[in-house]
């Protein structure tokens, strides 16, 4: 289980990590414009990024 969380962490870290390398410009704008997102629409969009993260993982483990 430990290595499935490290796996995705480490996932997770080249998908940002690719963002500010190859856009940095494009980061720098999303973070000004999520500054201006009500907390209640980032707090539902991050629900929705769980539930979404979770089903691909649920996919994921049940096809291999």
């Amino acid at each position: 289980m430990l290595v499935w969380i490290v796996l995705a962490i480490g996932l997770v870290l080249v998908a940002e990590g690719l963002l500010y390398a190859l856009a940095p410009s494009l980061a720098r704008k999303m973070a000004e414009t999520a500054a201006s997102v009500p907390p209640a629409t980032l707090r539902l969009a991050g629900i929705g990024a769980v539930a979404a993260g979770v089903i691909l993982v649920w996919l994921g483990r049940s096809m291999g």
